[in-house]
């Protein structure tokens, strides 16, 4: 492990790790998932995550699960997802979540996509047992002190490279209009830390108030509100990363105050900004 390699522990349910020298994945282990629960929300990393022990409700934008343990899930960049307990019955994961950049390279290298950006994937979970293992065995390699940081590295490439040689990407033709809601959603995404108006998100993706509401909620799975909320937590995770002050990072996003600040952060990410910062 280098020296800027750590596991995070805010408490008994739940474990961060990162490490400097690979800033392209970042891991979770939750122990006990009756003590977290999630709204939905986005990540702009690709998720992938191995059900350990019990049952859990999981929710990809339009599908709704029951899930256990052997279940893996998959989460493309922007989907809207949310795992939570069922019933207060105990249930554990461990997750991986990936820069899509550094998968994209993967994918062009391996001649899976051609081009740039990260071709998302068209499975949202699977029952594979070499997959799920593969998810656990990464984790643990990644939380092993004793493994340096190249040897995490190369685990990392040769199961991302098994997972994307094994699953299948989307391929959906876009109209003109979905073309404009992606167009609102990188505007949000641009503009997250300003004091956007719905106003501004019509004139940016040429569409009325009305429909962009309603169509965007069906394609995003969340309002633009919501969607705007989502964006300022993501931004203050990067920011967190680098150690700044919570009340600074809470300007920097966008948020009134601190305490808005911290409201939106657990409530997306089941864990507070001082928590996961460590």
């Amino acid at each position: 492990m280098t020296r800027h390699a750590r596991i995070r522990k805010p408490s008994p349910a739940a474990a961060f790790w990162r490490d400097d020298a690979l800033p392209f994945i970042e891991a979770r282990a939750v122990e006990d998932g009756r003590q977290l629960c999630y709204a939905r929300h986005s990540h702009d990393t690709f998720s992938i995550g191995a059900i350990t022990g019990g049952e859990s409700t999981y929710i990809n934008r339009e599908v709704h699960l029951r899930i256990c343990a052997g279940t893996v899930v998959l989460m493309n960049p922007g989907d809207v997802h949310a795992c939570n307990p069922i019933d207060g019955l105990p249930w554990s994961y461990v997750m991986l979540y990936v820069d899509a950049g550094w998968l994209a390279s993967l994918q062009q290298a391996l001649g899976l996509s051609g081009g740039p950006c990260f071709q998302p994937l068209n499975s949202i979970m699977s029952l594979d047992r070499e997959l799920h293992a593969g998810v656990v065995r990464l984790y643990g390699i990644l939380t092993d002190r004793s493994v340096a940081a190249q040897g995490k590295q190369e685990a990392a490439t040769a199961f991302f490279t098994r997972m994307l040689q094994t699953l299948g990407t989307l391929s959906e033709p876009h109209g003109d209009a979905h073309d404009k809601l992606e167009r609102a959603a990188a505007f949000i995404q641009e503009h997250c830390a300003e004091a956007l108006k719905i106003s501004d998100i019509c004139t940016a993706a040429e569409l009325s108030p009305s429909y962009l509401i309603r169509a965007f909620k069906r394609l995003y799975g969340m309002t633009p509100h919501a969607f705007l909320l989502n964006q300022r937590v993501q931004l203050a995770r990067l920011l967190l990363k680098q150690g700044l002050p919570l009340a600074e990072v809470a300007l920097a996003s966008g948020f009134a105050d601190q305490a808005h600040f911290q409201r939106a952060f657990k409530q997306l990410l089941a864990a507070t900004p001082g928590q996961y910062r460590g």
